[in-house]
């Protein structure tokens, strides 16, 4: 996390995604249990690269929608749900994920959905509408993406 003054607070572990899990099921508590150690003398060096939004174009999507604001971030994660469940069933290839999801984006700000929303029946509104959204645009997305 980056501050207005500069400075910078970064959460580091091992990459073990039962991290993140237990944080988001115990909230606002930690779960304990023996995860792997991350050991930064023996790591020796971290090594930064700026992204690769042509490698990566999800990255360039989520920050575009983070810096959007409203509706934005939701609607990136009710498209990327759709999207995501469309490739584990083999109706969408890895590299249509993030052109479905823009697709919705694009669709979402046309029809003026990308608002800030105020309350929970709100965001769950945007999310279905987003969901149908993406429902809507897969069969020919995925004809484009195959």
């Amino acid at each position: 996390m980056e501050f207005h003054d500069g400075s910078v607070v970064a959460q580091m572990a091992h990459p073990d995604m039962r991290i993140p899990i237990g944080f988001c099921l115990a909230w606002p508590e930690r779960m304990k249990w023996n995860a792997p150690k991350l050991d930064l003398a023996r790591l020796g060096a971290l090594h930064f690269e700026a992204p690769d939004y042509g490698r990566f174009p999800a990255l360039k999507l989520a920050r575009n929608a983070l810096e959007a604001g409203g509706a934005a971030p939701n609607i990136l994660n009710a498209a990327n749900e759709v999207a995501i469940e469309a490739f584990r069933e083999r109706r969408l290839s890895f590299q249509g994920i993030p052109g479905l999801v823009e697709a919705v984006l694009d669709k979402a700000g046309e029809e003026g959905l990308l608002r800030e929303v105020s309350t929970v029946n709100d965001a769950l509104a945007v999310d279905h509408v987003a969901r149908s959204l993406a429902a809507t645009l897969l069969p020919q997305f995925a004809a484009k993406a195959s």
